[in-house]
């Protein structure tokens, strides 16, 4: 009897060390999995962002070379940026300009209305959000013809604040969804507690639900501010001289030209577009984190 009841107890422990072993063969599958799409995504970013910086650096205006490094580093290309012979420091103004006042807008009215659709209950409020999940569907370059001729009848073509409204009002539907879900996660309690102390509504949106909601803020001021900075569809139809345009719009002409194209100083220009988006990512980084526990403590 104590045989029958030795062996089974090893049965039990050799399937227990079997299904052991095979749940750790699986994790380590799995493990090894992820890090090879990890490695080939990370691979199919860096390569064209490393060819990108080594072509800046690569005398002359062709971007073909043996090596993604270029053996001569040269600064020509950044130096004819600054040095009148093309207008990138209007463009950069002007693309900064735009995607500030795009990120500033955007982050006031889409406050608003997701605390109104989140907090509120109003009669169209499904009808509102069942438009705005329809407006997400249809992209912005379907509407050029109708956005260009609104623009010309309001007499804003070749106009930074066409170009600024027709952004804030594209990003309005996506952001307010966004937005809305994280505010629905917010205990109400918290606006019940503050209403019995007398706050108002304009008072618990202020000093409540805005400082908890530091990291949805942050997501979407990049998304507004990084999303003008890459256009060129809509730019390319509003705008018209060449002190109006942005940077994708005038690095596009900067190439497009049949003589004379400069890709490699096209390069360099590319290169310099990333330092305000990096700078502000940089910035944002800490929102992203310490956003809910800093806004616990204040409400």
């Amino acid at each position: 009897m104590e045989s029958k009841v030795t062996q089974m107890e090893n049965e039990v422990l050799r399937r227990a060390a079997n299904k052991h072993k095979s749940i750790k063969q699986e994790r380590l599958i799995r493990l090894t999995l992820t890090w090879i799409v990890v490695l080939a995504v990370c691979v199919i970013i860096i390569y064209p962002l490393i060819w990108t910086v080594g072509a800046s650096f690569n005398p002359g205006n062709s971007l073909m070379s043996s090596t993604m490094i270029p053996e001569t580093i040269s600064l020509e290309h950044y130096k004819d940026l600054f040095n009148g012979k093309t207008d990138y420091v209007i463009w950069y103004w002007n693309s900064l300009k735009i995607s500030f006042l795009t990120m500033i807008f955007t982050l006031v009215l889409v406050s608003f209305t997701a605390y109104s659709f989140s907090r509120f209950r109003f009669y169209g409020r499904k009808n509102g959000l069942m438009l705005f999940l329809l407006l997400q569907m249809i992209p912005q370059f379907c509407a050029l013809i109708a956005i260009f001729v609104l623009s010309q009848m309001l007499g804003m073509v070749n106009s930074h604040w066409a170009l600024i409204l027709i952004y804030v009002g594209g990003m309005i539907p996506m952001n307010t969804y966004l937005m809305k879900g994280y505010l629905d996660a917010i205990p109400k309690d918290m606006d019940e507690s503050a209403r019995m102390d007398g706050a108002g509504h304009m008072r618990i949106f202020v000093e409540i639900i805005m400082p908890l909601s530091k990291p949805i803020i942050a997501v979407i001021a990049l998304f507004a501010f990084t999303g003008p900075l890459g256009d060129f569809i809509l730019s390319s139809t509003i705008l018209r001289t060449p002190d109006k345009f942005t940077l994708p719009l005038g690095l596009y002409n900067m190439v497009s030209q049949a003589m004379g194209a400069s890709y490699t100083t096209y390069a360099a220009g590319a290169v310099l577009i990333s330092i305000p988006v990096a700078a502000l990512f940089l910035w944002l980084q800490k929102f992203f984190v310490s956003g809910l526990t800093a806004g616990g403590s204040k409400g």
